[in-house]
């Protein structure tokens, strides 16, 4: 008899185990697909408008390609999109601590730029800029990939050679990856329309591919050196 309820009391002691692992997975409300998914490393992308899909169908902008590329890699990574349209490196600058907060991540790839040159800001600015978020990035434990931004042709050589320095200065400096040309293959091409919006400043959707082809090679090195 005794050892009848010996027994009886285990069964019981590990169904109770198995039903409080149950309510505790029930009350987090998280599958075990989606807590592997929310542990995967986290690539936070901060951007403008290239990156924030404008003027595109919700899901066909180069970082949405991005996600379909690690997943057909089978690399372990999460994107999280944190681009605004419009936003400048100063914008960037001031919302970085809070997404590096809140996101904890990874990696961190800065898209911003553009909208300095369009507004005629200091290259002095975006480069102190660019430089206080690549370190802020790194304090916080992220490798960080910048991507360098063509200014329109009408803006003159010289100062798309200028402006184009800008990111290249702060890559050496700060000694972080660097996609040298991020609109390579859609800005450069016999048409400088035919890959753009009607506004001539926005890739459109044909243009998706390449943007984000162009920031693949550096970020694979990235993911694979952690």
């Amino acid at each position: 008899m005794e050892g009848l309820l010996k027994l009886k009391r285990r069964h019981f002691n590990v169904l109770t185990t198995a039903l409080c692992a149950l309510a505790a997975a029930g009350s987090s409300g998280l599958t075990h697909a989606q807590a592997a998914a929310a542990a995967d490393p986290i690539v936070l992308v901060v951007g403008d408008s290239l990156s924030a899909e404008y003027g595109l169908k919700r899901g066909t902008g180069w970082v949405a390609l991005m996600t379909e590329r690690l997943q057909q890699e089978k690399v372990r990574a999460r994107v999280v999109n944190a681009s605004i349209s419009g936003d400048t490196t100063s914008g960037g600058r001031s919302r970085l601590p809070a997404l590096l907060k809140q996101h904890k991540p990874a990696y961190v790839v800065i898209e911003l730029g553009g909208n300095d040159a369009l507004r005629g800001l200091p290259m002095s600015m975006t480069r102190e800029n660019l430089t206080t978020m690549v370190r802020a990035s790194r304090e916080a434990g992220a490798k960080v990939l910048l991507l360098a931004i063509e200014v329109p042709p009408n803006y003159g050589g010289k100062y798309a050679q200028e402006f184009r320095e800008v990111f290249t200065t702060v890559a050496k400096a700060e000694k972080t990856a660097l996609v040298s040309s991020f609109l390579k293959g859609v800005a450069d091409t016999p048409d400088p329309t035919a890959l753009f919006q009607a506004d001539r400043i926005h890739p459109n959707e044909s243009a998706q591919a390449t943007m984000r082809d162009n920031v693949w090679p550096e970020l694979r090195k990235l993911l694979a050196s952690r």
